[in-house]
Formats: structure tokens, sequence, C-alpha cells
């Protein structure tokens, strides 16, 4: 059998290429950079561990947790501490812990007491019509008021997609709070009732999903799936076109032309979709235009790792880290405490905080300098959580575009994707710009790819 062409390099084309060679069916993997793993990235500095991209992996499905074994690493996994449990949101320049139980909610100062009257109505709010499309702001005013939207919704929108409420579409960005509404007429109503059917699904909200990591951070993750597949990867292949000619596929490489006429039976396209958009596709002598793809926005983000002394911060750190909504005026979007999540992130008395910064809230901060931004995060740092003195780390990694935006009509995304792989046998999609953007999203993408595929080939999962 010929192999299946991948086309990117990053977790979901990783996962992909390790469960069909489990299926026994050879692929090989076209990765444009010179490594694999895309925005996961750790950085090991003496006794600092940060992370560049993403810090930790939120075990939402039980495939997640297969292929952590399936890898040899769980005793490699790391899992976030208790404390990881408790979130801060800055209110009025103070961090406040966000509640995790109805008493701490009715006693908390983050909400006054008009929005917690406002909540009790929720479960008699009359749901919206099915085929409406609403964003994420008009639906949270709706059911639940505009100081939830401004306190609670958008710094969480800011630490999940760096967007916006006013543009990100509840349907296709939220699924399971649209689906809630639908299924139940009723938020709260919905995650009472809706816990007992994840249970039975073996599914975890993302509220309640343990978080992981690894002893030597999230590029374990990269390292042990590139050792894996190291006979099938090829990096440095910038990949400009695909095409379909009597049932085989073939792929040309702007990088490598020495072997133009390898021929594969399907090839799945892993790539965020600003790429995609570029890719010359031609089946059968039909040229198919993926232009559209184009249209997706992406928010720049910025990431700002810093070591402190920890006598210099006023902060107990006890927690997962505090998000700063847009109504505070601050630089960032939000902080992660690193060294509380897990041991091993910082040398004895120092701590190691990773901030973010710009997202569609503020990207032109983006374009700063590495030492503009820094001192930006620096001068949010001081006045939330009361740092003192100067940094003993700083790392600053920029992503011009890093997350794709699933706004009001994406849908339509999807669609055009989900029909293609339909109509053209052979030719897949899958990752963050179909799937859902988080890096849990993306494992289970690139798993369930690698089985549409080997359906398509006829080989049983």
């Amino acid at each position: 059998m010929k192999p299946v062409a991948i086309i990117g390099g990053g977790i979901t084309g990783l996962t992909a290429a390790f469960k069909l060679e489990q299926l026994g069916i050879s692929s090989t993997l076209f990765e444009a950079a010179d490594r694999v793993g895309g925005v996961i990235q750790t950085l090991r500095d003496g006794e600092f561990l940060a992370e560049c991209g993403p810090n930790t992996i939120l075990e939402t499905s039980p495939l997640i947790g297969d292929l952590v074994r399936d890898l040899g690493l769980e005793d490699r996994r790391i899992y976030s501490s208790d404390q990881a449990e408790k979130r801060y949101i800055v209110r009025n320049k103070r961090p406040f812990k966000l509640p995790g139980s109805p008493l701490e909610f009715l006693l908390t100062p983050l909400f006054s007491y008009r929005a917690k009257a406002r909540l009790l109505l929720e479960p008699f709010i009359r749901r919206a019509p099915s085929e409406m499309e609403e964003n994420l702001a008009s639906f949270v005013q709706r059911r639940i008021g505009r100081e939830f939207l401004d306190y609670a919704i958008n710094p969480f929108v800011a630490g999940i997609y760096s967007g916006a409420p006013e543009n990100l579409s509840v349907r296709e960005a939220f699924p399971r709070l649209y689906a809630l509404e639908q299924r139940y007429g009723s938020l709260i109503l919905g995650q009472i009732l809706g816990a007992r059917e994840r249970r039975r699904k073996g599914g975890v909200s993302r509220k309640n999903a343990p978080k992981f990591s690894f002893d030597e951070g999230l590029e374990t993750l990269i390292q042990s799936l590139g050792e894996k597949l190291k006979k099938n990867i090829r990096t440095g292949q910038t990949i400009s076109g695909i095409t379909r000619k009597n049932g085989s596929w073939k792929v040309k490489s702007d990088t490598d032309t020495s072997r133009p006429d390898e021929e594969y039976s399907g090839v799945l396209l892993a790539l965020p979709a600003f790429r995609l958009a570029e890719l010359q596709v031609t089946c059968e002598s039909r040229k198919v235009n993926l232009s559209m793809l184009s249209h997706i926005e992406y928010a720049p983000v910025a990431s700002v790792v810093l070591g402190f002394h920890r006598k210099d911060v006023e902060h107990h750190l006890d927690g997962f880290g505090a998000l700063n909504p847009e109504v505070e005026k601050l630089h960032s979007l939000g902080t992660i405490f690193s060294s509380s999540l897990f041991p091993g992130r910082a040398p004895d008395g120092q701590v190691l905080l990773t901030s973010y910064i710009g997202g569609l809230r503020a990207p032109h901060l983006v374009t700063k300098t590495p030492d503009e931004i820094c001192d930006l995060v620096i001068e949010d740092l001081r006045v939330i959580l009361g740092v003192r003195g100067e940094p003993t780390f700083k790392r600053t990694c920029f992503y011009p575009r890093a997350i794709p935006q699933y706004d009001v009509g994406y849908g339509r995304f999807k669609q055009f994707m989900t029909s293609l792989e339909q109509d053209e046998s052979g030719l897949f999609f899958a990752g963050h710009c179909r799937d859902g953007v988080s890096l849990g999203d993306c494992i289970v993408s690139g798993h369930e790819a690698a089985g549409r595929i080997a359906t398509n080939l006829n080989i049983s999962t």
C-alpha cells in the first residue's frame, strides 16, 4: 500500500502519523520548519524551564491519555498541583479568586449583589431559536447579564482565543454552551444534568479536566513523537501543491525536488488556514481553490516568561493564574503562575510567570520590541501581583498569527473542508482551524483524522 502524505508537523499531524503507524499504515510527514511541534516549544535555561507557547494540556478526552500511555510517557507526566484549581480575575486592579462553590459565589466581591441576583433569573430566560447564530457577547448578556460578560467571559475568552466576545460564535467557538441552552433551556440546569452525560461518555468538561505537563515540559511529547516517527519525518519541506491523478496523490515540494514521482494513497492537510489558502490543489485535472480559508482571522500573541525572586512578589501565587478583563485597561491578557503549576520550573527561592499580550484586544502591542513588551508586562505585574525588583529571567516569543477566531459565520469554513473531504477521495483536513484550538482538541483531531483515513483505505480501526 502507498503511504499517506501528512502536510504539517504540529501536534495534529504528529498524532495522526503516530495513530496511522499503530494501524499499520505508513506515512510521510512534511514540515516546513527545521523542527516539528509548531508552537509547542520548551526552553531549559539553567534551573528555569519555560514554555514558549502553551503551558498545559487539558485531559478532556480519553484519547489524550491513550496517546501518553502509548508513547510510554506516563511516568514522566505531571499533573498540576491542587492549588492550580484556584483562578484569579482582576477587578479594580486587584486579583480576586474566581468562586468555586455556591457559598463562595455569594461571598465573593468579584461580582456585585445585583449581578448575583440577576443570575437567579437565568433558568427562566427563553432559549434562542436553534437556527440563530449568536455572538458570545450577545448570548452572555441575554442569559446572565453585562457584568458577567465583562468580568468572567471577556477574560476567559482572552485566555482561550485571545479574541473578542462580540465576534466569536457561540455555536462554533463554544459548542457546549450552545448545546446546553438548546437541550436544557438553561446553562445552570445544563451544567448539572449535562455532567451525567459526560460521565457516561468518558468526557470531561474543560472546567474539571485535569491539567498536565511533563517533567521536562510539553516538548517532551513532541520529542517522543519525533523519535517514534523519525523515519517518516521530512523537515525543511515547504509544500506548495498536491495533485491527484488516476487515484494517486503527488506532493510538490519547493525545497526538495529530488523525489517528484513519489505517490501517496491520501493526503492529510494539518496546516493553519493561511497556509492552506496558499496551497495549490488539483484533483484529476480539476483545480480546488482553498483561497476562501484566507478569510479566517488569526489573533497575534506574544508570550513573556519572567523569573523573579520569590521575596519580590507580594502575591501568594496560589493558583493557576490571573486573567485581566478588558475593562481594566491593562496591557496584558493575563498571567500563568508557571512555577506554582508544576515543580522544577524555577530555582529555589524564585518564581516563574508566563504572561500573554496582544490578541485582538491590542494587536499593535505585538509589533513592539521584546524589551518594550517586557516593560509593559512588568508594569502590569507590579500593579496586580505586587512585583518588585527586576526579573532574573526573561524570554519573549512572538506569534503573529497564533489562534484562529471562530467568529460568527465560521461554520462555512468547516463545512467547506468537510465537503471537500466527501467530494475528493483521499483528501483530509485536521487541526486547529477545523476541530478546536486547544492542544487537547488538536490531539483528538489528529487521532480522528487517522481513523477517517483508515476507513477510506478500508482498514479496520
